[in-house]
């Protein structure tokens, strides 16, 4: 939907995929009973409605819940003299809009106010891990459930009755009842806790209380073994940040101390008693960023505590809830004893990633879920640089942000099937889908390069004053703008538009002469030059000009901007220059190439003006560049081979994805990969000798990252002395059971090389450890290492098991696994369409399936592969993952193009090179 200015109730377009607007809910007192033995619960939801236009019937959201009985009452006025009361009305469902509609033998007129009460049950289930779902851990030997809710984007309907839209915010009171030897939490905290007892006033007046009974299975007085948990009333707030939990669960807590009012508030964090040990360092980071946001923004931090669980079975890596934070196992827990790096720096974004959230999308969230990106994007720049830098400066979280989230963000965008960051919503089985890099890494990447246009701290008051005229409120992209203009008294929409509402990014092709530069914009895509059509955006960009002076001095100018076609820019080209200094902008470069291979050299040096950050966009470019045909690919071997004495992690990352990308489109010429593979030998292997394979305790944390990356190369390029002593460490774990002497950041590479180089030993080794993890990180590389395999008998073993057996948050992992593996991608292609009906049943409704479609067909790469899978799903209804359908087949399209155009130069280069591995 377009945005003018603020959405509100009123000016809301009605369409088929809203709801109507003829009332809306100010407050829901929803009572929730939960029995975790038999995986059911049921509700009482008492929902207080302002009646905006005259209507007969009141509809809302539900799914899959079976109402028992509902009753409206009417006031003239305010909320104490009733002029109409209906009980025992019929609710008719209609399960293809998920909406629940009452027909009323009345008009209720505009002004007036409704209480509607509606009972309700249903199943606790544990597939889909959405709604109102259990989650299952191991006790004494016995499988046991607890129960979290997954409401984001549109399932708080499978949980209670609900207008269940981001505008319709309102109020909440909770209360749950639930056996006594467990916790009950929920967004707010607890306003009173006392012994359940049937019939007698308790909220909702008793009015439900045989609907409660139906549960224990006896009498309304049968209420033995239960307790009520009342929580406070919440601010207003969208349903899907709703929450609440039952559960054995365990916590362990701290505070902070607001920096804005003094108050000292609570922080805690759940998990089930055997994992509660490992839920400290996302304790520590909580207590670290929580003060620090309110500072940032001059907002105090609204609710009186922010609880987090740890869940084995949870749909999402994390959900926001607002004070119930509700994540994986392996993106919040961390072995205290023995941290891997990956794992830290996981927790570490993930919930400061999920805390950004209680200010983007908690107090101010967006009016439609075609903005999401106010919500992710705000959440991924804060979560993965501002704070985090802040927190752990020596992560260097800056060259992460260039290195993993831009890239992400060119490589979808690059695509003819990107989409806008703000992106129409036709139809809600889209809204899975806009999850996705562009709402995330690329909105993060445009509001970065904003904020250094104007200056961080400038552009952060302009972020904070928006949300101040937004609390509690909702948000469009033009209230953001506002905000931001109003501090800097620059007109930013006219600068941001195009980066948000229109689809794609530029690449500046750069011509030198004596006097200067002539740089001409247009839009990259990554199958080649783009359509008249498809070349009509002109971006504002931000150039960030890096120039240096006779005596050797940089200078940025990040204030000139290219807001033209062509524009022709002075300066001496006999001197140094670079563009898009730091890779602070969301654009690509195109130099001649005897430039780009002399700013490179010149990057490379010991001392030199250009970044990490200036290393790495060098390589990205170069590397997009030549998979669009628009320079060789043998110049972005150049340069990794310039590059080859870097000792920073984060651009060694840089020059792994690089090579990746090769191996990537070049996976079935042998000849070409084992060549690549020497090359990888020869800059990798002395890496290793170099980095060695133990670390030490106060070791900073990029160096342990680089030396994993380093020695899984050498490992994955065959370096026979690394995979050897991989190998071995893992045959000393097969025969002690102790694993010990195996460092927690070569747990993955161990796990994978020992797989690639094993039988039936290593493969019920580690699908032991799979089934039954000391840690949540050494469950996921075991599961990378089970599908890592070069046996055909191992690969269909796991890639059955994945598509049959595997839990529902599990299948992606091992789908990452294979995907990797050159030996199982045809197969697993193969083995997704012959079970893609039972699959599809499988994880409808939920986020899955998508990243499935796209793991099982991306690794292909001929235009054979382009139609037939096309050919494949012209049959399905692809309408819950179309979008990355269409960016997966345009990806095999580019590697078959790139394939045919690049194969005779790409084996000269490497021919020509005589390496000695």
């Amino acid at each position: 939907m377009a945005s003018e200015g603020t959405l509100t109730l009123e000016n809301v377009k009605a369409e088929d995929h809203r709801l109507p607007t003829d009332v809306k809910p100010v407050h829901y007192d929803l009572t929730i009973r939960t029995d975790l033995e038999s995986c059911q619960f049921a509700g009482a939801a008492t929902i207080n409605l302002q009646i905006i236009e005259d209507t007969s019937s009141i509809v809302f959201n539900v799914l899959n819940l079976n109402i028992i009985n509902a009753s409206v009452v009417a006031y003239s006025t305010g909320w104490d003299v009733s002029d109409y009361s209906g009980d025992s009305l019929d609710v008719r469902i209609d399960v293809e809009s998920e909406r629940g509609i009452i027909d009323l033998p009345i008009i209720l007129t505009a002004g007036h106010n409704v209480i509607l009460k509606l009972g309700y049950e249903a199943e606790i289930s544990g597939a889909p891990l959405i709604g109102y779902h259990r989650s299952a851990w191991q006790q004494d030997g016995k499988t046991k459930y607890y129960a979290v809710t997954r409401f984001q984007p549109i399932a708080a309907r499978r949980a209670f009755p609900c207008w269940d839209e981001p505008l319709l915010k309102a109020t909440y009171t909770v209360t749950m009842i639930h056996r006594k030897d467990t916790v009950a939490l929920s967004n707010m905290d607890v306003e009173f806790e006392a012994p359940y007892i049937a019939d007698q006033a308790q909220p909702n007046d008793g009015y439900f209380s045989k609907l409660f009974s139906r549960l224990a299975g006896g009498t309304t007085s049968d209420s033995s073994g239960m307790k009520i948990t009342r929580f406070t009333k919440s601010p207003p707030m969208s349903t899907y940040l709703v929450a609440f939990a039952n559960g054995p669960f365990s916590y362990i807590e701290s505070s902070y101390t607001s920096p804005i009012s003094g108050k000292v508030r609570p922080l805690r964090v759940y998990a089930t008693p055997d994992l509660i040990h490992q839920a400290q360092f996302a304790l520590d980071v909580t207590k670290a960023v929580m003060p620090r946001y309110e500072r940032t923004f001059d907002i105090e931090y609204p609710l009186p505590k922010l609880d987090t669980i740890a869940a084995s079975d949870y749909d999402a890596g994390a959900l926001e809830n607002w004070g119930l934070i509700i994540g994986r196992l392996n993106a919040l827990l961390l072995d205290p004893e023995n941290p891997d790096a990956y794992s830290t720096k996981t927790v570490a974004y993930v919930q400061t990633h999920e805390i950004a959230h209680q200010w983007f999308g908690n107090i101010t969230t967006m009016a439609w879920w075609d903005t999401l990106y106010l919500n992710e994007g705000f959440a991924t720049l804060m979560g993965s640089s501002t704070m985090l830098d802040q927190v752990f400066p020596e992560w260097k979280m800056n060259s992460y942000m260039v290195s993993e989230e831009l890239n992400r963000a060119f490589d979808l965008d690059a695509k003819r099937s990107s989409h806008p960051i703000e992106v129409a919503i036709e139809d809600p089985k889209m809204l899975h889908q806009i999850f996705d890099m562009l709402a995330y890494a690329k909105a993060a990447a445009v509001l970065r390069m904003l904020s250094y246009y104007l200056g961080e701290d400038v552009f952060l008051k302009g972020v904070s004053t928006y949300l101040k005229s937004r609390l509690f409120k909702n948000g469009v992209t033009e209230d953001l703008w506002a905000g931001i203009t109003s501090v800097t008294g620059i007109d930013v929409a006219t600068i941001m538009d195009p980066w948000i509402k229109k689809t794609g990014f530029p690449v500046i092709t750069v011509v030198e002469s004596k006097d200067g530069i002539s740089l001409r914009q247009g839009r990259f895509l990554e199958s080649g030059s783009p359509d008249a059509e498809e070349n009509e955006t002109i971006w504002t960009i931000p150039l960030s000009l890096l120039t240096v002076s006779s005596d050797g001095i940089p200078h940025i100018d990040n204030r000139i901007v290219l807001d033209k076609w062509q524009n022709f820019i002075e300066l001496d080209t006999t001197k140094p220059y670079k563009l898009n200094a730091g890779t602070v902008s969301f654009y690509r470069v195109l130099y001649p190439k005897a430039r780009l291979l002399d700013i490179a050299k010149l990057a490379a040096q010991g001392i030199t003006p250009f970044t990490p950050e200036d290393r790495i966009g060098l390589l990205s470019d170069a590397l997009a560049l030549a998979k669009a045909g628009l320079t060789e690919t043998s110049l972005v071997l150049d340069l990794v081979d310039i590059f080859r004495n870097e000792s920073e992690f984060y651009v060694w990352s840089s020059i792994t994805s690089t090579l990746d990308a090769i191996l990537d489109t070049w996976w079935e010429d042998q000849s070409i990969v084992d060549l690549v593979n020497k090359f990888r030998r020869e800059i990798f292997g002395p890496m290793v000798k170099k980095l060695g394979y133990e670390s030490t305790k106060d070791e900073p944390l990029d160096i342990k990252e680089l030396r994993t990356l380093v020695i899984s190369n050498a490992a994955d390029a065959n370096e026979e002395s690394v995979v050897k002593e991989l190998t071995i460490r893992f045959a000393k774990f097969l025969e002690t059971g102790d694993d010990s002497h195996i460092p927690a950041d070569l747990l993955k590479p161990t796990y994978i090389t020992a797989a690639r180089h094993g039988g039936s030993l290593e493969y019920d080794a580690l699908k032991r450890i799979a089934e039954n993890p000391a840690t949540p990180s050494r469950e996921t590389f075991a599961i990378w290492g089970l599908g890592a395999f070069t046996s055909g008998n191992a690969i269909e073993k796991t890639i059955d098991y994945a598509l049959t057996e595997a839990k529902i948050n599990k299948m992606q992992i091992y789908f990452v696994g294979l995907h990797d593996n050159f030996f199982a991608r045809r197969l697993l292609a193969k083995k997704f369409e012959d079970k893609y009906d039972e699959v599809a049943r499988r994880l409808e409704g939920t986020f899955n399936l998508q990243y499935l479609v796209q793991s099982a067909f991306i690794g292909l790469d001929t235009k054979t592969d382009y139609d037939h899978t096309q050919a494949f799903f012209k049959d399905k209804d692809t309408s819950s993952y179309k979008l990355m359908l269409n960016q997966t087949l345009d990806g095999i399209l580019t590697k078959a193009e790139w394939n045919v155009r690049s194969t005779e130069d790409l084996r000269s280069w490497l021919a020509s090179k005589n390496f000695a591995g």
